[in-house]
């Protein structure tokens, strides 16, 4: 499986971390974020992890900034995009159980690296239950 990673300047560290994880337990990992701490502007970010995970490129998609919500909102603006801001494994988990999210959004400087690895591990291993979900997930793509 292959996870698009981006992350503004706030968020390389993290960013490393996570994608180290992921590699370690088997995941390819699209680096489309920044590797230094000089500015940018997490909704160019957003919008190259949105693509990849749109295309198909990728199967889903994590963004990071300093609070995650910026570059959430910024995904969220994509058509086809279901990015959910997480601060723990339980509402990880939920955003793919009930929300068939394609992306994760994290925040640097909200959550610590081992709770980030916890979420993600929760999201990534958790699949779309479906069912009653399947017809609000359908409406959220109305919207």
């Amino acid at each position: 499986m292959k996870i698009a990673i981006g992350n503004d300047h706030a968020g390389v560290d993290l960013k490393e971390k996570v994608a180290d994880f992921l590699k370690g337990k088997g995941y390819e990992v699209e680096n489309v974020g920044t590797d230094t701490k000089e500015s940018v502007d997490y909704p160019d970010i957003a919008r190259k992890v949105a693509k990849l995970v749109n295309d198909k490129e990728c199967e889903f998609g994590i963004v990071i900034c300093g609070t995650g919500i910026g570059i959430s909102i910024a995904a969220n603006k994509v058509p086809g995009i279901r990015c959910a801001l997480c601060h723990n494994s339980f509402t990880a988990k939920l955003s793919r159980l009930h929300n068939n999210s394609n992306v994760l959004s994290l925040g640097a400087r909200v959550i610590g690296d081992e709770l980030a690895l916890d979420i993600v591990d929760a999201y990534l291993t958790t699949d779309f239950e479906g069912g009653r979900h399947a017809r609000r997930v359908d409406k959220i793509e109305e919207c």
